[in-house]
């Protein structure tokens, strides 16, 4: 793989496929713990509301250290960054699945945000550079597939398999796939080049500037910052929310995690129709209301596999509207898309790293449903202010 343009959709699909497991296996590390905070409590002698931290634990390194990593990526070669960081990833999970007490789980999970922070983002930006833009937004939607599928396998697999090889195991198949996805990616870049510059401080903090002061990058970085928490806030909270309806537990929050993903997946399988339908904007308000949808499903419906069949909807709306920033971030700072792209992602997991505090302390405020649906007004306003915002795209 090197920077040569693609040309066609068969080049695409196979950028996607070489990059795809690397995806997946950051996806997996994402959420693989969500279902599982009843058994990490009951380990450790922790309340449930400090072990769903450990999502904020992971977001939030993930989301500081992408102001690194996209200019660095831009200076030293985003192919390189990406295995270096698939190697610490496969580490500090290692690490994760060893851990003694829940401080150091705590310090895996942070290690293990960092280095995941230095494979999605990356991996979009060299969408941007290679991808032309008229086939880009489905060909990203494929390498979102991948990342979807370990989001499913995150919430099932824990859910599934954790009664029989617990938590430790689970977590440990995570780090194999990280090793996984390293192999596959040297495999698939061998004999291959990458321009290799030098990473310059001043040029870094030139180009941030001016990507800030671009009004639809401030747009798309307050939507996916909105967009985090309120969809994924209450994530880690599922189980606990289903024990107490009577609704099931730990398994029953894997499925639906799993049915979110699902959702997801179809919208990439969707996605040349929608993006040729409905357009960009559009894809974004459609995504919104499908959101708000979703959100009101969890919190009102009184069967599990109604609340799944919510978190189905849930996953449509999000990856409909996410994908569709995404596409709008490639296009803001073409000479420097790893600097972009790793705003979004920084934006995006900030807003995942305190959805979690937020939407707790909204349940304890005010309850489950009034939390929710709060949520889905919000995400309702968020996405038809955005898809109504229009810039010129400035290079940096």
């Amino acid at each position: 793989m090197n920077d040569t343009v693609i040309t066609d959709q068969r080049g695409a699909m196979r950028l996607v496929f070489t990059l795809g497991l690397g995806a997946l296996s950051a996806s997996l590390a994402t959420r693989v713990l969500d279902p599982l905070v009843p058994a990490l409590s009951a380990e450790f002698l922790v309340r449930p509301e400090t072990v769903a931290l450990l999502a904020s634990a992971f977001a939030l390194p993930y989301a500081l250290v992408q102001p690194v990593l996209g200019p660095v990526g831009d200076a030293l070669g985003k192919q390189r960054i990406i295995a270096i960081c698939l190697t610490a990833l496969t580490i500090a999970l290692l690490a994760c699945a060893l851990a003694p007490t829940v401080e150091t789980m705590f310090i895996a999970r942070l290690l293990s945000g960092v280095a995941a922070g230095g494979t999605i983002p990356l991996m979009l930006a060299i969408f941007g550079d290679r991808v032309p833009i008229a086939f880009r937004q489905v060909a990203m939607s494929r390498l979102l597939v991948f990342a979807i599928i370990g989001q499913i396998s995150g919430g099932a697999l824990a859910g599934v398999l954790a009664p029989y090889i617990g938590w430790r195991g689970v977590v440990g198949l995570c780090a194999a796939a990280a090793f996984l996805a390293l192999v596959v990616l040297k495999l698939g870049t061998r004999g291959s080049s990458e321009p290799r510059g030098t990473f310059d401080l001043s040029l870094a903090l030139r180009r941030y500037r001016m990507i800030i002061a671009n009004p639809l990058a401030q747009a798309c970085y307050i939507g996916v910052f909105v967009e985090g928490g309120l969809v994924y806030g209450f994530f880690p909270h599922l189980a606990e929310e289903l024990t107490r309806r009577g609704l099931g537990g730990v398994a029953e929050a894997g499925f639906s995690i799993a049915a979110f993903g699902i959702g997801g997946v179809g919208y990439g399988l969707l996605a040349p129709v929608l993006v040729r339908r409905l357009g960009n904007a559009n894809m974004i308000r459609v995504g919104g209301v499908l959101l708000a949808i979703g959100l009101l499903g969890v919190a009102t419906m009184p069967a599990t596999v109604l609340v799944a069949g919510a978190c189905l909807v849930l996953g449509l709306g999000f990856f409909m509207m996410h994908n569709s920033i995404q596409t709008r971030v490639t296009e803001v700072a073409p000479t420097a898309r790893g600097s972009a792209v790793a705003l979004h992602a920084f934006s995006f997991f900030m807003g995942q790293s305190l959805g979690p505090v937020v939407f707790g302390f909204g349940q304890g405020l005010v309850g489950t449903l009034a939390t929710l649906a709060a949520s889905g007004l919000g995400i309702i306003l968020v996405a038809f202010w955005l898809a109504n915002r229009r810039a010129v795209p400035q290079p940096a």
